[in-house]
């Protein structure tokens, strides 16, 4: 389920990101749906940042231990 969550996640801010490229493709320069999408994929990518680092603290979620 949590590993649902995260490709969840991912994928919204990868839709995001293209969403936002399309727009500055697309619209005119007076349109703001662009910063709206790339304002919506850096709060998705700081909720799963905190998402994952409360999952750790909480031990919902193990790290697997590359580099210790």
């Amino acid at each position: 389920m949590k590993t649902l969550v995260i490709v969840g996640f991912l994928g919204v801010i990868v839709y995001n990101l293209f969403a936002g490229l399309y727009y500055m493709l697309a619209d005119d320069a007076s349109s703001k749906r662009t910063v709206n999408a790339l304002t919506k994929r850096i709060g998705l990518s700081v909720a799963l940042i905190a998402l994952v680092a409360i999952g750790i603290a909480t031990g919902i979620v193990e790290p697997h231990g590359v580099g210790r």
